[in-house]
């Protein structure tokens, strides 16, 4: 079984993860071969090295929405798998240094500096990202799941319904953070709050509320719920 690491160091593996953090859906060998200019069999191979390491989980749809008989095989496709740690050698233990450091914040105003400390970091992720606003919602929440994309994290657009949507992220930039110390889940509904109102054409922090599920599950989704229009409390 190839390590992470391992993965990771392979400039040509390390590509194929990267195009597929940036798809909104799995995807399969062919569509990997084509964005790569390679040979399917090549793309496959690959694809089952990264599957192997950890990155993609494989599983099998019809693209075509047939059923029945005449619907043909299903293709094998490859998600990404939920990013539960960073990855690193030697160990950083980044996590318990900013454990540490926001145990020293007074416990009033705690949860404020948090959020607004998750603002600030969103916006660094958005400059970076060179993240454009849209003038609808939906919009919006799109650019911001391309504009993760371009950094290397998988988020998509699930539902959106009037003011509420909700983005689904296996790779959600703060999770391992969250996940190894979930009294700073303030950090991450704050980039996301930031996120947004940098990707809506005149948002404002205090027209954004927003609630993150399902990050502390080792098999499923992160699930951001967003809410424009209502103060973060």
């Amino acid at each position: 079984m190839m390590h992470r690491l391992d993965a990771i160091g392979d400039r040509e593996l390390r590509e194929i993860l990267l195009f597929a953090r940036a798809q909104p859906l799995p995807v399969t060998a062919d569509e990997v071969a084509a964005a790569r200019r390679i040979h399917r069999n090549v793309a496959r191979g690959r694809l089952e090295r990264l599957a192997e390491a950890g990155f993609l989980v494989r599983s099998f749809e019809r693209r075509t929405g047939r059923r029945g008989p005449g619907a043909g095989r299903p293709a094998k496709t490859y998600r990404v798998a939920p990013e539960l740690s960073g990855i690193e050698f030697p160990e950083r233990r980044y996590e318990q240094l900013i454990d540490l450091l926001v145990g020293t914040l007074p416990e009033r105003g705690r949860s404020e500096r948090l959020h607004e400390t998750g603002v600030g970091f969103g916006r660094e992720l958005a400059r970076e990202a060179r993240l454009r606003p849209a003038k609808s919602f939906r919009a919006a929440l799109e650019r911001v799941c391309t504009a993760l994309g371009r950094l290397g994290f998988q988020a998509s657009v699930a539902e959106v319904t009037g003011q509420r949507a909700v983005i689904t992220t296996p790779t959600c930039p703060l999770r391992p953070l969250v996940r190894a110390r979930p009294r700073l889940a303030g950090l991450d509904r704050g980039m996301w709050i930031a996120l947004v109102a940098q990707a809506l054409t005149g948002g404002r922090l205090d027209q954004l509320a927003c609630e993150t599920r399902d990050c502390q599950g080792d098999h499923a989704d992160c699930r951001v719920l967003l809410t424009l229009g209502v103060r973060d409390a």
